[in-house]
């Protein structure tokens, strides 16, 4: 049998948020994305926080103008930084960078849908110390529409040493 040569290419997504064990998550999926000759699709949620998550009174805040970099763009900014320094330049694989308004359960759930396969960190900065499942890779693994791998930070594989 012979592979037909238009068939798309496999999509490996990596959710991130700049936490290590996103980053550990990315470098796993980028080599997996290697290896299927995959595109690897870096997927990242982001939501306004409220003024009064803030500890103590509510911010005043200026109206953005023409030259402010909307939460968007920031955001891939710091994503295209987050992946240039945890895979290089070069990361060796084809890169697609989704910034997504919304919370990371469903943007994540979302980006899973005809994708080959999704990963994610066992916790990201929200993260419980001692967790064993964020809550955000907890929901990905139960409603995903692809396989699911959930990357352990090497940190704490080596912890009880």
């Amino acid at each position: 049998m012979t592979e037909n040569a238009t068939a798309p290419r496999p999509v490996i997504v990596a959710g991130v948020d700049g936490s290590p064990t996103s980053r550990e998550a990315l470098r796993w999926a980028a080599e997996e994305a290697r290896l299927r000759t995959a595109i690897l699709r870096v997927v990242c949620g982001w939501e306004w926080s409220s003024p009064f998550n803030l500890i103590g009174p509510a911010l005043e805040y200026a109206a953005p103008d023409a030259d402010t970099p909307s939460m968007e763009e920031l955001t891939r900014a710091k994503d295209e930084e987050l992946i240039g320094e945890t895979l290089g330049e070069e990361p060796g694989v084809p890169v697609e960078v989704r910034v997504v308004q919304g919370p990371a359960t469903r943007v994540l759930v979302d980006a899973s849908e005809g994708a080959t396969l999704i990963v994610v960190g066992t916790r990201g900065h929200s993260g419980i110390k001692g967790a064993v499942l964020g809550s955000v890779s907890r929901h990905v693994t139960q409603h995903a529409r692809c396989n699911v791998v959930v990357v352990r930070d090497s940190r704490d594989l080596t912890a009880g040493e």
